[in-house]
């Protein structure tokens, strides 16, 4: 997978952080749904310009946390900056213009095409007297390249299969070309090879400047992609920091309740979970 990078495309829009801060964290916050709490007195700071992961068993609380670094869940006590600013305070565009959301599950328009859905990425950067222009034209099909969709460009979404249609979805997201990109499980419906190329794509993107937070449930993908892990448990914060300092076979086994060797990936050298299992040390039948 290749991104392509056009002159003529905007590049991805900065602002410096407050001085002593990150761009984007999490102060104090508790934030559930309805009455139901998920986390509480929550806080956490992403570092600029990585890739984030956050980890944990289901039901932790990892989507909840990206859902309200992306404005989408608002906490009941505590705030989510962004750029020195209560995030609440920005008005929909301007957050859109600095961060973009893939979020779990998405549904697309009826009748809509691949290179129509895309191109409503540009959606933040039009107004009353910025319409679309050549600069939009590029920035969609730069980021259609980057998610090998190009080919796909005048079929409609709700024709495709999962995989293709869950990287349309991060196309979209790219073409909105903002400094900070929110992922919450950018690979479900993917086979093994997509997987790898959008996380490959991903690094190149942190490689550029850009901050990147996903969730992802492969631990093995987390640590050798990430360079940067949060892991949870039960809507706390148990762990964080590089691969190489966190993912133990303590920590995996404290979090996840797994028996684990962590090896180092032979072809990385990062930290890689090799699961134990029940059945160790008993002798296989002959077959």
């Amino acid at each position: 997978m290749t991104q392509i990078t056009d002159p003529r495309v905007t590049p991805a829009p900065t602002t410096a952080p407050v001085a002593g801060g990150a761009r984007l964290q999490v102060e104090s916050v508790t934030i559930g749904y309805d009455r139901h709490v998920i986390s509480e007195a929550l806080s956490v700071s992403i570092p600029d310009e990585s890739f984030t992961v956050i980890v944990g068993p289901n039901a932790c609380g990892k989507s909840t946390l990206l859902r309200g670094l992306s404005r989408l869940l608002r906490p009941s006590t505590g705030q989510v900056i962004l750029d020195g600013a209560d995030i609440a305070s920005f008005r929909a565009k301007e957050v859109a213009r600095r961060l973009g959301l893939l979020p779990q599950s998405s549904i697309a328009p009826e009748g809509i095409t691949v290179a129509d859905l895309v191109a409503r990425g540009r959606y933040p950067h039009q107004g009353l007297i910025r319409q679309w222009t050549e600069t939009d034209e590029y920035a969609v099909l730069d980021a259609m390249a980057a998610t090998g969709v190009t080919d796909l460009s005048g079929r409609l979404v709700d024709e495709l299969s999962g995989g293709q249609r869950q990287r349309v979805w991060v196309a979209m997201v790219l073409a909105q070309q903002t400094p900070i990109m929110l992922l919450d499980e950018p690979t479900t419906f993917l086979d093994i090879t997509h997987q790898i190329e959008l996380l490959e794509l991903f690094t190149d993107l942190h490689h550029d400047g850009r901050t990147l937070v996903a969730v992802l449930h492969d631990l093995n993908h987390a640590a050798r992609y990430g360079s940067h892990l949060i892991a949870m448990k039960e809507g706390a914060v148990v762990a964080e920091g590089a691969p190489a300092e966190i993912v133990t076979a303590e920590m995996v086994e404290a979090v996840f309740g797994l028996k684990c060797l962590v090896v180092p990936d032979p072809v990385s050298g990062t930290p890689s979970v090799v699961p134990l299992g029940r059945d160790r040390g008993r002798p296989r039948p002959n077959r």
